[in-house]
């Protein structure tokens, strides 16, 4: 194995996995910012109030994007495990 394929093998791992973590991330960094706009505003410091709408719309987007992410990690371990025999030489 050289050392453009082992790059080439964690380049597209990193790739994959910004790309099915992005839409969480994203939308807790979108809810974040609201919630602590609206804290700011109204000088309610509650600890529950950053947490609870992070958590649900986390959760909403999870069972929107599931089945994308789902597909792309399985996309790419598929393609992973198929060039397996080419590493070996």
């Amino acid at each position: 194995m050289t050392q453009s394929i082992v790059m080439q093998l964690a380049r597209d791992a990193f790739t994959v996995t910004l790309m099915t973590a992005a839409p969480l991330l994203l939308v807790s960094i979108v809810v974040g910012v609201c919630v602590a706009i609206l804290q700011a505003a109204t000088q309610v410091q509650e600890m529950t109030l950053t947490f609870v709408p992070k958590v649900l719309a986390m959760g909403v987007i999870g069972a929107i994007c599931g089945p994308w992410m789902l597909d792309n990690l399985t996309v790419y371990t598929a393609a992973l495990l198929a060039s397996l025999p080419a590493f070996a030489k």
